[in-house]
């Protein structure tokens, strides 16, 4: 049986990490477009892209959300009200002082920024004060990350690979642990906006 049950979340979340692939964007913008503000809670998002493309995440999301939108730089702090994405070749992580960190190392199932590095930091930095939402995408990269924020504590969210445009990024994130939500768009959509409603008070 899926875990797919909506519960009133107790627990205060701090954060939110997310991760995609091939077709995030339109994944992305169905779950974050149209949200009111005010928006309280961080979102953090390794979207895969190209190798050597610019990325223009920032400014096709800014254009379209009520919230600010930021590329993630070096020190940069983690705001609380804002949605940041990870620089094109570099891996994005998040340390403990809630302060990100831009490294060149190696790849991770063939991509950097990983979906892994990002949401592994985020769990030591968070604890289960962090959640995890994994979306379509044709690798493995996630899987791993998600089992981290799981083992942290976290919430884990994952979108049901019937509906994703490309299903196996979320059914390698099932085969490694079961998510505590495996969920069509719309209702991650709600899952989010609870958990904002949550830490709002």
């Amino acid at each position: 049986m899926k875990p797919n049950a909506l519960p009133s979340p107790a627990r205060r979340v701090e954060a939110v990490v997310v991760g995609a692939s091939a077709g995030g964007i339109e994944a992305l913008l169905a779950l974050l477009h149209g949200i009111p503000p005010p928006w309280r809670l961080p979102v953090v998002v390794v979207l895969h892209l190209p190798e050597g493309h610019q990325s223009h995440l920032a400014e096709i999301f800014a254009e379209r959300l009520h919230m600010p939108v930021h590329e993630a730089a070096d020190k940069m702090p983690v705001a609380p009200d804002s949605l940041y994405f990870a620089p094109p070749g570099y891996h994005l992580s998040i340390e403990r002082d809630r302060c990100f960190s831009l490294s060149c190392e190696p790849p991770v199932h063939f991509s950097r920024p990983s979906i892994d590095v990002l949401m592994a930091s985020a769990a030591d930095a968070y604890g289960p004060a962090l959640a995890g939402f994994l979306l379509t995408g044709a690798n493995d990269d996630g899987a791993e990350g998600l089992l981290r924020i799981h083992m942290a504590g976290g919430i884990t969210a994952v979108q049901d690979p019937e509906e994703a445009q490309i299903p196996t990024m979320p059914r390698a994130a099932i085969a490694r642990h079961c998510p505590d939500h495996v969920l069509a768009l719309r209702e991650l959509r709600t899952l989010l906006l609870q958990l904002e409603s949550a830490h709002a008070h």
